[in-house]
């Protein structure tokens, strides 16, 4: 019987195999698809957008160069490890089609950020992403079979059982990680609640015979959306339909082009088209991300609009959150409700990112009044404040779980704090443990953390920049459990370790 078997070999369910596996639990991964190859995971129709909390998730485990290598992304461009002081970042996303200026973006409303590796967001491909994802979860053990759908659910007391491919596995937990048609979701009975489409969307690759009639970029019209990237023949699209066509009729070249002729005012003409997918705007979360031994994570429990390309990266986010949370339940000295905190902590932030996409949309949708919003919002998107908040919105950065503690660090993704010895936090998260951080000269919490040998890793010395912290705990997402602003008070860290990390050893 393995420990977890997770449904779905897509990004979030590959990060998340990796996630157990290397807490050491026996790890199966099913999935549909008979081959991971996919011509809509290639770029261009694959492109995504990761985000400076996602890309610091990979740098957190060791698997940023390896990324960037398969993404052909110079390192360069994304971190800043031996600067002074934290640099304004130099690419940003955009709001509804509208693009931030970054050099309008208030560095100072950014707090706890430190120089690191993993600054900046990067472009990639799903292809990249998932083979990376896929190269380690299988180094560590996991194990991953491939086209067999999952058909059915059943769980008790002490273990779940998926059929899948004619073949019942049998498992302690099962997490549904199998998209936004989950089938795990709809077996496990889990509540799937939230707003209908207004649109249609596609992306396509096609060849064009009269390209110049269409410009470059997010182009918002009258009726509608289109983008157009320097990939060549990469096109997108947003129809406000109500999302009547999405995956109800065939593709064809007529179509697309009688869309993209009504919503960018031209006479463009499509002469093939090579590949196309559509999608809608619809906000669906379920009500609670667990039922009894069955979990979800990433589009099996939320979806939304791609607008901004938070899906991905809010599904990172759930699985990083949930690893550690699962193997500790798994190896049985997680605390009582450890469990339970994933979705109290990740449901509120995926109610945060439908209502983003609920907001983009209907900025762009077209109407009467359509104009006069769109210019009041690019006129907030200008200013200082409007921006830096927009940027800390889609940075992944922001967001701060409710940890019960007035300490403003404790909640947030920790800062890449930098010992003297060029040892970084992020060196010291690899193995996928808590980390204490001892600041003060007599090494206080040293004989406090011996309690919990193997899983958190103490260390000690003088850093950098300790923005003025007496000591951190760390919890194995890189989320700050807690934090001392003075001298380090061992009860209190001992504390913060019992409710994460449960009873210590001795």
């Amino acid at each position: 019987m393995h420990d977890v078997i997770v449904a779905g070999a897509g990004p979030i369910g590959l990060f998340l195999a990796g996630e157990l596996a290397l807490a050491g639990c026996a790890v199966l991964v099913l999935e549909q698809d008979p081959v991971p190859d996919s011509p809509l995971k290639t770029l261009p129709l694959g492109l995504r957008g990761l985000t400076p909390g996602s890309v610091e998730a990979f740098y957190r485990r060791g698997m940023l160069d390896a990324l960037l290598k398969a993404s052909g992304v110079d390192a360069a461009a994304v971190g800043a490890p031996d600067a002074d002081q934290t640099p304004p970042p130099r690419n940003v996303s955009h709001f509804a089609g509208i693009t931030l200026d970054a050099t309008t973006i208030e560095t100072d409303a950014l707090p706890h950020r430190l120089p690191s590796p993993a600054m900046e967001p990067i472009m990639t491909s799903l292809e990249a992403v998932t083979r990376v994802l896929a190269e380690r979860a299988a180094a560590l053990g996991a194990q991953i079979v491939r086209g067999v759908p999952v058909t059915a659910v059943a769980q008790d007391d002490d273990a779940v059982v998926a059929t899948a491919g004619g073949h019942e596995y049998r498992g302690r937990w099962l997490v549904g990680c199998d998209g936004g048609r989950s089938a795990v979701r709809r077996l496990a009975g889990l509540e799937f609640v939230g707003t209908e489409p207004l649109f249609t969307g596609y992306v396509a690759r096609v060849t064009f015979a009269d390209p110049q009639q269409l410009r470059l970029g997010f182009n918002l019209t009258p009726t509608g959306m289109y983008l157009r990237t320097p990939f060549e023949g990469h096109l997108g699209m947003m129809d406000f339909d109500g999302g009547t066509f999405d995956r109800s009729q065939p593709l064809t070249r007529e179509h697309l082009q009688a869309v993209l002729r009504r919503v960018s005012g031209t006479e463009v003409t499509l002469t093939e088209v090579h590949l196309a997918s559509s999608f809608t705007d619809r906000a669906m979360q379920v009500t609670t991300y667990r039922n009894g031994r069955v979990l979800l994570a990433g589009d099996a429990a939320h979806i939304h609009s791609p607008l901004g390309g938070q899906g991905l990266n809010l599904g990172i986010g759930d699985a990083m959150n949930l690893g550690w949370k699962l193997a500790a339940t798994v190896h049985g000295y997680a605390p009582d409700g450890l469990l339970d905190t994933y979705t109290g902590e990740r449901h509120p932030i995926g109610a945060s990112v439908l209502d983003w996409s609920r907001a983009q949309v209907a900025t762009m949708q077209p109407g009467p009044n359509a104009p006069a919003l769109q210019r009041l919002v690019r006129d907030l998107m200008s200013t200082p404040d409007g921006t830096t908040h927009v940027y800390r919105k889609t940075s992944g950065l922001a967001y701060r779980y409710d940890l019960g503690s007035r300490q403003p660090l404790v909640g947030h993704t920790a800062p890449d704090l930098c010992f003297d010895d060029d040892t970084r936090l992020g060196d010291l998260l690899q193995r996928g443990r808590g980390v204490a951080l001892d600041f003060s000269t007599d090494h206080a919490l040293r004989d406090a953390a011996q309690g919990w040998q193997g899983r958190i890793h103490y260390a000690a010395g003088p850093v950098h920049d300790n923005l003025g912290l007496g000591a951190v705990l760390i919890r194995p997402d890189g989320i700050v459990a807690w934090a001392d602003d003075h001298g380090p008070d061992p009860e209190a860290f001992r504390q913060a370790a019992t409710r994460w990390f449960g009873r210590p050893e001795h």
